[in-house]
């Protein structure tokens, strides 16, 4: 890992904070956090508002008995996915998920939920994409909200001026069953006046995206992980979608 764990989460918390869907009034902040690739104690404060995201970290750190939710190894696991979801307690998991939306969700649509980690659902992103935003997020549910809000990947073709041009699996709905797609080519923002994520970017990086803005170069390992995180989600939606 080239950044720290803050860092890394504050890539993929940017544009959806600056869109207004997640955390608070601070876009502007990540954003130059980001730029600069500094870290600091006003940054960490900034992260703890993603009332989204920041239980599943809780979540992973207590439960792989790492002291810090924002250790690049927990953030990593939840955004991308790694080896420490394995570690993570069904019981906690199941009483994190009653404790955050019980009194949000009728009974039948509750239990739907709660039956996900028994039948090993994991404190990843694509889960809460999946599973939980589409039962209790803000957002009108479709499947580009979810398109968008999941962490995609892609390898890059074109670099312009200021968007990516990357060769993708788009999400679809097929039969009544969420699957990705063949290969597509789309277009994702790297650059704001002039300033991203990620610098010397080169033909054939493989990418990760967060409605439709370019956070991070990813390794192999990465790539396959994601994926795999992905596609094993989606299935599991699929049995109460």
């Amino acid at each position: 890992m080239t950044i720290d764990g803050t860092l890394m989460f504050a890539r993929y918390a940017f544009m959806p904070n600056k869109l207004g869907y997640c955390g608070g009034d601070d876009n502007k902040a990540l954003f130059e956090y980001c730029a600069a690739k500094q870290t600091d104690p006003g940054l960490v404060l900034i992260l703890r508002k993603f009332q989204a995201a920041y239980p599943y970290l809780k979540l992973i750190a207590s439960s792989n008995h790492i002291s810090d939710p924002f250790d690049v190894r927990v953030v990593e696991a939840y955004w991308i996915g790694n080896e420490l979801l394995n570690g993570v307690d069904l019981v906690q998991f199941h009483n994190s998920l009653h404790d955050r939306f019980a009194k949000q969700l009728n009974p039948k649509t509750l239990g739907y939920l709660l039956s996900k980690p028994p039948l090993g659902a994991q404190a990843h992103h694509s889960f809460h994409v999946f599973d939980v935003h589409s039962r209790v997020g803000t957002l009108d549910h479709s499947l580009d909200t979810m398109e968008s809000c999941r962490i995609g990947w892609g390898r890059v073709k074109e670099i312009g001026a200021t968007q990516f041009v990357v060769e993708h699996h788009p999400l679809l709905l097929e039969c009544g069953e969420l699957k990705l797609g063949g290969l597509r080519d789309k277009r994702v923002l790297r650059q704001i006046q002039g300033t991203g994520f990620i610098t010397n970017p080169q033909v054939g990086d493989f990418v990760s995206f967060h409605w439709d803005w370019a956070c991070d170069v990813l390794t192999e390992r990465q790539v396959q992980n994601l994926e795999r995180h992905t596609r094993y989600h989606l299935k599991l939606a699929n049995q109460t979608l």
